[in-house]
């Protein structure tokens, strides 16, 4: 057993019914470093961490600490053992402040008799040395995704850990608070901490990791030093294959506009947002955390009860007050968290696909099974999820193919316009690119898509135009053959 690791994982192995999530699994960390886990959903990552957090029991394999063998059969021993994870599904307690959040478990004070004083003190501390301004009296639940995110860090950090694992930690931050996790990050590398960083943006690798470890269907396919290595090699890597045309976009001249708002409020987050939309064509809503752009796509689909504004839909005034308002004007919405907004975790993969279209099978309170399986069945091969059948439990899925799902949920109801609110968060680069082919196909047979997305690589390579949003307005709008990452900025920051 070599003494230079930190963290040793060897021959790891964990199946689930229908699934072997994990083969014969091997993974090294040096104290000090920042080692990448990459791969495609069901590769097995999340499967893998779980197993290093206590979630999961492997059937096979040994984990080493530092030299030496440790049990891991729960999250506490995980804990003890000096892991901490940041998983990618936030598991705040929304009703609880930020401090009960961070100390849960373990607040000062008795049992009888918490110092609550006490614990906001610690948190406020915790928060300000990591120069997040977050006032840790502050329920979770008014939070933003990305103050949540940030709060799960510093919770992680607070148990001073040797291993810190983060699933996908800037899925939900601005740049800006990017910048700020590194320097974090690289502060507690420094003082020996090792971190398992797992994310599907690839430029963000030559930035922040020493190392990278490669997963495929379960197994570990190769380690590479990143400063050694290219972003074509890991794909290759990643998908067992080249990986050409990543961004499939066919620009065609798009119709007469089909949707038009004007004046979108929803009496919060958005304040006085107009554009359109034309048959044909997918437009991009660009700009920075906060900006309002969720809020206003979801009073557009009738979630906001305050809303106010002007909706046209092929030149037709409509009045909007439902999201069954929306789908009878042919308005599909694919949120931003499918875990709070979308999915029902412990139902069928079958369930989850027709939820929103049962009218098609189910006559007079009779069900037509084998319709409901042909609209689930064409949905899967469209999106190509991966799942043994259509009877798993969505909550099983890897989040890339849980996302897929969703997609296809609201494909089912054969929208005119569809809304996709970061559609490939979470997503590795194989499914990104069936993604935007699918994308594209759909806008080539007529329909016509908003896209929000936080990443501007992906706005600027599949937009026709990019509205730039800032403070809950419109700021300006830009042509796909002029936008640039700069002028996207500066109408982000107007």
């Amino acid at each position: 057993m070599s003494e230079q690791y930190l963290l040793e994982m060897r021959g790891i192995s964990k199946s689930f019914p229908g699934v072997k999530a994990l083969q014969n699994v091997g993974l090294q960390l040096k104290a000090g470093e920042v080692h990448a886990l990459l791969g495609e959903n069901g590769a097995g990552k999340s499967t893998l961490i779980k197993v290093l957090g206590g979630i999961y029991h492997a059937e096979e394999g040994e984990i080493y600490i530092e030299g030496q063998k440790v049990k891991i059969d729960g999250v506490v021993a995980a804990r003890e053992a000096g892991i901490s994870i940041v998983h990618q599904e936030l598991v705040l307690v929304p009703y609880m402040t930020v401090a009960e959040n961070i100390f849960l478990g373990r607040e000062p004070g008795s049992k009888l008799n918490i110092n609550r004083r006490q614990m906001s003190k610690d948190a406020q501390e915790l928060l300000d040395a990591y120069e997040m301004h977050i006032d840790a009296d502050t329920l979770v639940e008014h939070l933003t995704i990305a103050q949540q995110q940030m709060v799960e860090i510093v919770k992680a950090i607070s148990f001073n850990s040797k291993i810190l694992v983060m699933d996908e930690p800037t899925s939900s931050i601005s740049d800006k608070e990017v910048g700020f996790l590194f320097e974090t990050m690289r502060a507690l590398t420094k003082k020996g901490v090792g971190i398992i960083y797992i994310s599907h943006k690839m430029s963000e690798l030559e930035e922040i990791c020493d190392r990278v470890t490669v997963m495929r269907d379960g197994q570990t396919v190769g380690t590479k030093v990143v400063k050694e290595t290219t972003k074509d090699d890991l794909i290759a890597l990643m998908v067992g294959r080249e990986l050409t045309n990543y961004y499939t976009r066919d620009y065609l001249t798009p119709g007469d506009v089909i949707l038009k708002c004007e004046h979108i409020s929803d009496g919060k987050m958005a304040k006085d947002a107009s554009f359109e939309l034309r048959k044909g064509e997918i437009i991009g809503f660009a700009g920075l955390v906060g900006a309002g752009r969720s809020e206003t796509m979801k009073a557009i689909f009738g979630l906001a009860p305050h809303m106010t504004g002007d909706v046209y839909v092929d030149g037709q005034k409509v009045q909007i007050k439902s999201p069954v308002d929306a789908l009878k004007y042919g308005i599909a919405l694919v949120p931003e968290s499918r875990k709070e907004e979308g999915l029902y975790k412990v139902q069928s993969v079958r369930f989850n696909s027709t939820i929103e279209v049962l009218s098609q099978f189910i006559k007079s309170l009779r069900v037509n099974t084998k319709k409901e399986e042909e609209i689930t069945q064409k949905y899967i091969d469209m999106m190509a999820t991966k799942t043994p059948s259509q009877e798993q439990v969505i909550g099983n899925l890897s989040g890339g193919n849980q996302q897929k799902v969703m997609i296809g949920r609201w494909l089912a109801t054969d929208p005119k316009i569809l809304i996709l609110d970061e559609p490939t968060r979470g997503v590795d680069v194989g499914a990104k690119a069936e993604i935007y082919t699918i994308m594209n196909d759909l806008v080539k047979q007529g329909m016509s898509i908003i896209m929000i997305s936080s990443e501007l690589p992906e706005i600027i390579n599949m937009s026709d135009r990019v509205y730039v949003m800032n403070d809950g307005r419109v700021t300006g709008c830009l042509d796909h053959e002029s936008v640039t990452q700069e002028s996207i900025m500066q109408l982000a920051a107007k």
